[in-house]
């Protein structure tokens, strides 16, 4: 089997392609909540904590070092980022696991409801003609 054979089955396959649809979804749904994060979230706690802007947060570690293009910056240690991007990751997280707990729930209340009443058995069904045969002899 060759190789182009092979890679074009396992893409066919439907868990990757509903894999590569989560992927953008969860895409695009980290820049909702990173624009939540952003816009909704951050500026009323940088209020709280005095009007600073936690993107903004850095330790510097060494001044005015030139780099490879000529360009004088500072070395810095961007705490403020990362905590900005942990702050995301604890929301997505946090929605991801509600989004999981519904659908787990939903699925719960899908398999505790029989769809259709089970068949009767073999014996119930004799027993049922037989009722039936004795009604229609007390009509006679």
């Amino acid at each position: 089997m060759s190789i182009l054979k092979e890679f074009k089955e396992f893409a066919m396959r439907g868990n990757v392609i509903d894999l590569a649809v989560g992927v953008v979804i969860g895409a695009s749904f980290g820049k909702i909540v990173t624009s939540a994060v952003n816009d909704l979230i951050m500026p009323p706690l940088g209020i709280l904590v005095g009007g600073m802007d936690f993107k903004d947060l850095k330790m510097v570690l060494r001044r005015d070092v030139m780099d490879a293009e000529g360009k004088v910056a500072d070395v810095t240690l961007n705490y403020g980022a990362f905590l900005q991007n942990v702050l995301d990751f604890i929301i997505i997280a946090f929605a991801i696991f509600l989004l999981v707990k519904l659908m787990n729930r939903l699925k719960r209340k899908k398999a505790e409801a029989p769809s259709t009443p089970p068949a009767p058995t073999k014996e119930e069904v004799l027993l049922t003609e037989i009722r039936d045969a004795i009604r229609e002899q007390r009509k006679l």
